[in-house]
């Protein structure tokens, strides 16, 4: 039996805590921030990212992992004799995927899987990942699987402030509805055949109202959801929204586990601070 190594972009969000658990490697995005290259989460923040557009008004911008990266990255797992699943940030919103494929070319036994998604839509296709290892199938078999799953993978967030996506450019309808509309919170929503961005449903008003109101507006649009996990991650927010938002999900659903994660700076820096999400699985047979 072929030993598996289970690794993800740095987008995935899991935190150390599940990264560490479930043996999970990753590589960092690029942050470009006034002229130096950081690696995503190793030596910068969010916060870092948000105070420098506090103080001096300057924004990032995001550099995909390259192919020789990719190259030097995995060389020395293949080389110990393991397949590589790794996980990439959805081909939408990044040439990482592109980039790791033509790798994966030249290193035989890496299998690279399009997410179609961001964050920890990502980290659910990697703890599926994680379990199918457990049970012992192939590579290529936890690919194809990866592959049908990545259609049931729901992530959605509420933006504070628009301010940073509308910069970023990375979602036209944010640019469209502008980057100073007085009091609306735009829910985002990823579109996970590809992994593009989209604005949903317009709420509007302070984060304490807004929030619970969007939770139940997901959770109940969808019919057989996966209530084996759950992840609330967020961008930097105030405890007590995200005591609202794990009340309002109770509310509505019992999940098995619902983890708390912090969005990477690849993620962070697009959202802009106070930005919170809910993401979950709903069952393949629904599609």
């Amino acid at each position: 039996m072929s030993r598996i190594l289970l690794s993800a972009d740095s987008t995935c969000d899991l935190g150390d805590e599940l990264k560490e658990q479930y043996q999970v490697h990753y590589y960092p995005f690029h942050i470009i921030l006034e002229g130096r290259d950081y690696q995503d989460n190793v030596d910068i923040t969010p916060q870092d990212i948000f105070q420098a557009y506090y103080d001096r008004k300057v924004l990032p911008r995001t550099a995909a992992i390259n192919v020789q990266e990719y190259l030097d990255y995995f060389r020395p797992f293949t080389e110990q004799g393991y397949e590589v699943v790794h996980l990439n940030l959805g081909g939408a919103l990044s040439s990482a995927h592109q980039n790791c494929l033509l790798a994966a070319r030249e290193l035989p036994g890496v299998y690279p899987v399009d997410s179609c998604n961001l964050s920890t839509g990502i980290g659910h296709l990697v703890l599926d990942a994680a379990e199918w290892i457990s049970q012992g199938l192939s590579a290529a078999e936890i690919a194809g699987r990866l592959e049908r799953r990545r259609n049931c993978v729901h992530a959605s967030f509420i933006l504070d402030t628009p301010k940073f996506m509308s910069a970023g450019g990375r979602c036209s309808s944010i640019t469209a509805l502008g980057a100073n509309l007085l009091n609306i919170k735009p829910c985002i929503q990823v579109d996970n055949s590809s992994g593009a961005m989209h604005v949903g449903k317009k709420y509007r008003g302070a984060l304490d109202k807004v929030l619970p109101h969007y939770v139940k507006d997901t959770l109940q649009s969808y019919g057989k959801i996966n209530t084996r996990r759950l992840f609330i991650t967020h961008s930097g927010i105030e405890e007590s929204y995200i005591q609202l938002v794990k009340e309002a999900v109770e509310k509505e659903l019992s999940f098995d586990n619902i983890y708390i994660t912090r969005a990477s700076c690849t993620i962070s820096c697009h959202c802009g601070p106070n930005t919170l999400g809910i993401l979950f699985e709903t069952e393949e047979d629904e599609f």
